[in-house]
C-alpha cells in the first residue's frame, strides 16, 4: 500500500504537480473573478431569456456549476451543450457563450460557428487557440486567461469566469461577500487537506483509503448534484477510476433498487453522499433512508457534510475536497493524476478519421 505521509510518493507519482494546482484553486477564482468584472460588456448582452454554455470536459463542468446554482439565484435559465451542434431554442435574446479551455475543441468549435450564423448574443472563454481567433474575426468578446496545465485543472478560471460574466450581466445573483466567503473556505480545505497534513487528521487522504480497490459511486443533491459529476469526472481523469454518480431525490426511484446485483458491490462497492446545509429538509431525510438501504445490502458507504454560508461556498468547498480525495485515489493506485492517455488517443484517433 502506498503511504500517503511519504513525500517521495508525489515526487514519484506526482510529477506534473497536479496536486499544487488544487490546492491554488481559490487563487485562480480570485482572478478569475476580477477579469470577469473587468471585461466589457454592452448592455444588449444583459436584455436575454436563456444562457447556453457550449463546452467539453474540463472546459463544461463550470457551466454545470453555474447551472445548479441558477436554478436558486438565476433570473433566467441556464443550459449546459455538449455537442457539435446548436439547441434549436438559440434565439435573438439567448445569451450563447463557449467555453474552451485550448480553443481547440472540435465539438465546441462546430456549435460556436453555428452561433455566429444566428442574431444570438455571444461571448467565448478560452486561454487562445481558433476560438479566440474565431471570435475576434466576428468582434465577439472574449475572456482570455492564461494558464498551462490540465484542462480540469483550470477549473476556478472556467467556473469563476463565468459566474463573473453572469454576476455582472444580472443573471446570477452572486454577493460579493459570497465570493470573499468561498477563497477563505477554500483556502481552508487546502490547509486542511494538503500532502503535509497526516492521514490520521486528513479526511481527504483517509476517504481515498477506503475509496482503493472499490467501484465508486457519489450522491448530490441539489446545487451538490453538479459537484457529484465533479467528483465522478475528477476520480475519472486523475485517478483513473470508472465512477458513478447519481441525485437524490431521484435515485430512490430507480438506483436504489439496483443494490442487489452484481452481488459483489457488498464487498466492492463504496458510495459517497455529498451534503450540505442548504438542501431541502426533506433530501435530508432521504439521506438517512438511503443509508438504512445501503446498510442493509452491507454496502460501504459515507455521508460528508460541507459547510459555508453561501450556496456557493458550499459548492466550492465539496468541490475542492474531491479534488483532493482524486488525486491521493490516483497515488494509491500508482498513476499520475496529470496524463489521460484515453482522451488523447480518442484526439489521435479522431483526427485520422474523416467525417
Amino acid at each position: 500500500m502506498v503511504n500517503l505521509d511519504d513525500p517521495q510518493v508525489y515526487g514519484k507519482y506526482d510529477a506534473s504537480g497536479m496536486l499544487k494546482e488544487v490546492g491554488g484553486l481559490s487563487r485562480q477564482c480570485t482572478e478569475a473573478w476580477r477579469n470577469a468584472l473587468d471585461l466589457p460588456l454592452a448592455a444588449a448582452y444583459s436584455d436575454i431569456d436563456m444562457v447556453v454554455i457550449l463546452g467539453m470536459g474540463g472546459s463544461a463542468i463550470g457551466g454545470d456549476l453555474l447551472r445548479g446554482l441558477a436554478l436558486h439565484t438565476g433570473r433566467v435559465p441556464v443550459l449546459v451543450h455538449r455537442d457539435y451542434d446548436l439547441p434549436s431554442s438559440v434565439g435573438e435574446r439567448t445569451l450563447v457563450i463557449a467555453s474552451s479551455y485550448s480553443g481547440n475543441t472540435e465539438e465546441t468549435l462546430s456549435a460556436f460557428s453555428l452561433a455566429l450564423r444566428t442574431p444570438a448574443r455571444k461571448l467565448a472563454v478560452t486561454t487562445g487557440g481558433r476560438l479566440k481567433a474565431l471570435a475576434e474575426e466576428n468582434a465577439v468578446p472574449v475572456l482570455h486567461f492564461q494558464y498551462e496545465g490540465q484542462p480540469r485543472a483550470a477549473f476556478g478560471f472556467s467556473f469563476f469566469s463565468l459566474l463573473g460574466m453572469c454576476h455582472k450581466l444580472g443573471i446570477v445573483a452572486v454577493e460579493p461577500k459570497d465570493v470573499r466567503e468561498t477563497v477563505t473556505l477554500l483556502e481552508g480545505v487546502a490547509a486542511r487537506l494538503g500532502p503535509d497534513v497526516p492521514t490520521e487528521a486528513n479526511p481527504a487522504k483517509k476517504l481515498a483509503t477506503r475509496l482503493s480497490e472499490r467501484m465508486i459511486l457519489v450522491y448530490g443533491a441539489g446545487i451538490l448534484c453538479e459537484v457529484a459529476l465533479r467528483w465522478k469526472s475528477q476520480l475519472n481523469e486523475n485517478s483513473k477510476n470508472l465512477v458513478v454518480s447519481e441525485c437524490l431525490p431521484e435515485l430512490n426511484h430507480n438506483a436504489v433498487v439496483g443494490y442487489e446485483f452484481p452481488s459483489w458491490l457488498s464487498d466492492k462497492g463504496f458510495v459517497v453522499m455529498l451534503r450540505c446545509p442548504s438542501l431541502h429538509p426533506r433530501i435530508a431525510a432521504r439521506y438517512q433512508v438511503t443509508a438504512e438501504l445501503l446498510a442493509d445490502a452491507r454496502i460501504a458507504h459515507e455521508t460528508i457534510d460541507f459547510p459555508g454560508e453561501s450556496l456557493l461556498g458550499q459548492m466550492m468547498s465539496a468541490v475542492a475536497f474531491g479534488d483532493y480525495v482524486s488525486c491521493y485515489l490516483a497515488m494509491l493506485n500508482g498513476v499520475d493524476p496529470s496524463p489521460v492517455k484515453a482522451i488523447d488517443y480518442v484526439k489521435k484517433r479522431l483526427a485520422e478519421v474523416d467525417s
